[in-house]
């Protein structure tokens, strides 16, 4: 058995970084491999719960995802293209019937590379996030102040602006019925409140056309921040997303990016690497398959029920806005997205 040798420097990973490339520790604490494959398991709550890497050379080490575990660095493979900026597909890779390959002291790799070179290569690189599209990446930072002035400020007390849009619609009965719970007084920690006000900016856009009205509500949601309540963050989302959209349709395409950002704020402020990767996986795995309620409406088609239908298709219109403020998916375009809101909108309209 070969023995770890005794100058070669080891960092501290958690087992969710671990990829390809990585010079991993094994249990002996004697030898080292190259990692081939990672592959995360999850519990049946859904939370990652075993970490699987498949080793240059052959076998599996099973590891707990929130374990940590020592990674040799400055490694081979990814993390020495990371460092030079080159390589290609061939480079760092193993035979399959070669042995575990043992970590290689520093020293032999400063004579060949040069101890300069040798001593700038990071220790560990933590892989990136898994993109979403373009327009997500752009906006994971959040909108600057200049930005935020763009938004208007409300005139008067959040109360005043939803009496002002109820005086405007004296016939619609939806906004009456909204507006009389709104005005005891408008609570930005309740959630029933801040659903009665995103379902009021949507009853004034959606069944109404009334899009002045609509942002003048549901900008009183589009300025709070994130509380870490996922409950009351849904009806903010949707106001956020009906603002982007009624924004891009009237050619302010400025102020619809200040929404959108807004609207992804939260997933930027996850510090740990793992979870993040982890959570950006899960998103993208809701924008890539989102539920449209395709069932819920044919069921009402089929039973002859048009309340159903359209309380159905109101749901799926939130989310396809959703989509829309999200820049798309990987299975839904923006054009796709632009002709099913229309649709949607016909829809709930007629």
């Amino acid at each position: 058995m070969t023995h770890r040798p005794a100058a070669q420097h080891y960092s501290e990973l958690q087992a969710g970084s671990l990829q390809t490339g990585h010079l991993l520790l094994l249990p002996d604490g004697e030898r080292s491999a190259e990692i081939q494959s990672v592959l995360v398991e999850d519990d049946d709550f859904g939370t990652p719960a075993v970490v699987l890497a498949t080793l240059t050379g052959g076998g599996i080490l099973r590891i707990a995802a929130g374990s940590k575990v020592l990674v040799a660095g400055p490694g081979t493979g990814v993390e020495a293209e990371a460092a030079t900026g080159t390589g290609s597909a061939d480079s760092g890779a193993h035979d399959a019937a070669t042995p575990l390959q043992l970590a290689e002291p520093p020293a032999a790799r400063a004579d060949a590379a040069g101890e300069d070179a040798a001593a700038a290569a990071p220790a560990v690189v933590v892989p990136p996030l898994p993109a979403t599209t373009p327009a997500a990446a752009a906006a994971a930072t959040g909108p600057s102040e200049d930005e935020l002035a763009l938004i208007p400020e409300p005139s008067g007390t959040p109360e005043s602006v939803v009496e002002a849009v109820a005086a405007a619609h004296p016939d619609a009965v939806g906004v009456m019925l909204l507006s009389d719970r709104l005005a005891k007084g408008i609570n930005t920690k309740s959630g029933s409140c801040l659903k009665d006000l995103s379902d009021l900016a949507h009853e004034l856009f959606v069944i109404l056309k009334d899009a002045e009205g609509a942002l003048a509500v549901a900008d009183l949601l589009n300025v709070l921040p994130f509380d870490g309540n996922p409950g009351r963050w849904t009806s903010v989302e949707a106001a956020l997303a009906l603002s982007s959209y009624i924004c891009r349709q009237n050619g302010q395409e400025d102020r619809a990016e200040v929404y959108e950002k807004l609207l992804r704020a939260p997933d930027a402020m996850e510090t740990d690497p793992f979870k993040a990767r982890i959570n950006a996986k899960v998103r993208q795995r809701s924008l890539n398959e989102p539920n449209l309620y395709d069932k819920e409406i044919f069921r009402a088609i089929d039973n002859s029920n048009p309340d159903a239908e359209r309380e159905w298709r109101l749901l799926r219109l939130e989310a396809l806005m959703f989509l829309r403020a999200h820049g798309g998916s990987e299975t839904i375009g923006l054009k796709e997205l632009e002709r099913r809101i229309g649709n949607e909108l016909e829809s709930v309209r007629a």
